[in-house]
């Protein structure tokens, strides 16, 4: 019976909007330690930084629909590479900001994911992941990117739907750190690609031509944010 009001709208409104409790302070450590396992070592972060492709290509995709371009599709590949195709005019405020869009995204949507965390909201952050998933696996125009967004969509959905309250509170609290930490390495990495001459069409050169304003300056805000969102949403995070 309790299952079954569970799944009725009154009860998934309840769920959904309810509060749920904070997990222990180890906890927290414990996750924040996984994100960093996952992040610095080259090796693994080849691997995971194919969620931080989803979360960039999220980013573009979600602020060309804001800003009234026209949404035509999004690839994701196996090297973490990404590309979002959007059409609209090929300048203007939509472009810039759809273009500045990506490197800052994994930073914004951690910071956003510690807000909720601090306030309590564990499954509605879990659902709102879900559910942007689910609208972007609609846009995705590559086998590699569907089966990437379908294995990140069902492990939320999975956790949300079948674990207890702490695991969903350790998966949560992990994938935020994750992309709290993992929205810092890709501006450096940016960096070091320019140095080699390896980025001439990177996100920072695009924005550049668009507004004639040095790349380095933009590479500096990618920087900016990705840091100020670690440090603010991280403190958030401890406060348990």
């Amino acid at each position: 019976m309790n299952s079954l009001a569970a799944l009725a709208p009154s009860g998934l409104w309840d769920r959904l909007t309810g509060i749920q409790p904070d997990p222990d302070l180890w906890v927290v450590l414990a996750t924040l330690a996984a994100a960093l396992v996952v992040v610095v070592p080259h090796p693994l972060w080849r691997v995971s930084r194919n969620a931080i492709t989803i979360a960039h290509e999220g980013g573009h995709g979600l602020v060309a629909l804001l800003t009234g371009r026209q949404l035509t599709g999004i690839r994701l590949h196996s090297d973490t590479s990404g590309l979002t195709v959007s059409r609209g005019k090929p300048y203007g405020l939509g472009m810039i900001l759809t273009a500045a869009a990506g490197y800052i995204a994994p930073s914004l949507l951690g910071l956003g994911g510690a807000a909720l965390l601090a306030a309590g909201r564990i499954t509605l952050l879990l659902w709102a992941a879900t559910a942007l998933l689910a609208v972007m696996l609609v846009m995705i125009r590559n086998a590699y990117g569907v089966l990437t967004v379908v294995l990140a969509g069902g492990a939320f959905l999975l956790v949300s739907w079948l674990a207890g309250p702490q695991v969903q509170a350790a998966f949560a609290y992990a994938v935020v750190w994750f992309l709290l930490f993992g929205g810092v390495r890709p501006p450096f990495e940016l960096q070091s690609k320019r140095r080699r001459g390896e980025a001439g069409d990177s996100d920072a050169d695009q924005l550049s031509r668009l507004t004639h304003v040095p790349a380095a300056l933009w590479l500096f805000l990618f920087y900016a944010v990705s840091l100020c969102s670690l440090i603010g949403g991280g403190r958030w995070l401890l406060e348990v």
